[in-house]
C-alpha cells in the first residue's frame, strides 16, 4: 500500500481487523514525497535490472548521517560542553534522565525518510508519567491537546502491553493498550484506549533499542514516548546544527548526538 491514505493508522488497522490478511507492506513514506522512492526503484529496474532485488522489509533510514567526529567538531566550534561516556554508559545515563522525567533529544545515525521519527531524530520521554503529554506540549511540541504521543516498545514485549498480533516498525498501525497496562503507560494511551505504536528491534535501531532496554531496567516498562525531533510547524531536524538549535530554543533538558551527551544547567 502507498499514497497518503496509507498513513492513516486507524484505517490500516481496520484492514487487519476486517480482512483475512495478516501482513501488509506499507510504504513508510507513503505520502507524496515517497514517490521519489518509487521513481528511483523504477529507474533501477529499467536501467539495471540485474541489480534489482526484492525484499520483504522496508527501511526508512535513507537520509544523511553524521560521524561522531563531525558532531564533536560542531560542538567544539561553538564551545559547547559535552560528555562522551561510551555507548553502554551513554544509554544508561540517557535512560536515567528519561526515567527522572526529563525530556531527551535523540540524534543518531542516518535520518529517517518520511513523516515518522523512529529513533534517529526523536524526542524521548517517560510514558509512565501521566503529566508527560502536557509537559511535552507545553515545553516543546506546542501541539493540539487531542493529538496523542506514540510509544516505542521493544518488539519482543509489545504483546505484553498492546493487543497487536503484528509488527509496527514504522508507526503505521494502532493497537488497543491492554486494560491492565493503561494506567502503567498513561501518557501514550489515547482516550479510546489505543496507541499508535512503534515496535523496535535491535537489528533496525540498535542504539535506540539499548536506550529503551535501559529504561525498562529502571522503570520495569520497556517502552518510551517517541515523538519527532522538531517543534510544531518546522521539519524534523536533519543536521547536528538543526538538532542543537531546536534543543536550545525549547525546554528539552538533554541532547544525545552520536556518542556525545549535552545537558543544560538549569
Amino acid at each position: 500500500m502507498a499514497g497518503g491514505v496509507a498513513l492513516n493508522c486507524v484505517a490500516n488497522t481496520r484492514l487487519i481487523d476486517a480482512t483475512p490478511f495478516r501482513r501488509f507492506a506499507i510504504q513508510p513514506a507513503a505520502g507524496d514525497g515517497g514517490g521519489a522512492l518509487g521513481a528511483a526503484l523504477y529507474a533501477q529496474y529499467a536501467m539495471a535490472p540485474e541489480t534489482f532485488t526484492q525484499s520483504g522489509r522496508h527501511t526508512t533510514l535513507l537520509g544523511p548521517a553524521f560521524s561522531d567526529e563531525a558532531i564533536c567538531d560542531f560542538l567544539d566550534a561553538r564551545g559547547v560542553s559535552y560528555e562522551r561516556p561510551g555507548e553502554d554508559e551513554l544509554c544508561r545515563q540517557a535512560a536515567e534522565l528519561v526515567h527522572q522525567g526529563q525530556i531527551l533529544g535523540w540524534f543518531q545515525g542516518r535520518m529517517e525518510f518520511g513523516p515518522r521519527a523512529l529513533g534517529s531524530r526523536s524526542i524521548v520521554a517517560n510514558p509512565c508519567r501521566p503529566e508527560m503529554k502536557d509537559v511535552l506540549n507545553r515545553r516543546v511540541k506546542f501541539r493540539e491537546d487531542f493529538r496523542p504521543f506514540a510509544p516505542a516498545v521493544l518488539a519482543e514485549h509489545a504483546g505484553d502491553y498492546f493487543e497487536c498480533p503484528f509488527e509496527s516498525p514504522h508507526m503505521l498501525f494502532v493497537a488497543p493498550v491492554r486494560a491492565g497496562k493503561r494506567n502503567v503507560i498513561p501518557s501514550v494511551t489515547h482516550t479510546d484506549g489505543t496507541a499508535r505504536l512503534q515496535t523496535v528491534t535491535r537489528e533496525e535501531q540498535p542504539r535506540f533499542y539499548r536506550l529503551i532496554e535501559q529504561f525498562g531496567r529502571l522503570s520495569g516498562v520497556p517502552a518510551v514516548i517517541n515523538t519527532s525531533f522538531n517543534v510544531r510547524g518546522e521539519p524534523i531536524v536533519c543536521t547536528p546544527e538543526d538538532a542543537y538549535h531546536c534543543f536550545m530554543k525549547t525546554d528539552i533538558d538533554a541532547l544525545v548526538m552520536g556518542d556525545a551527551l549535552v545537558t543544560k544547567a538549569w
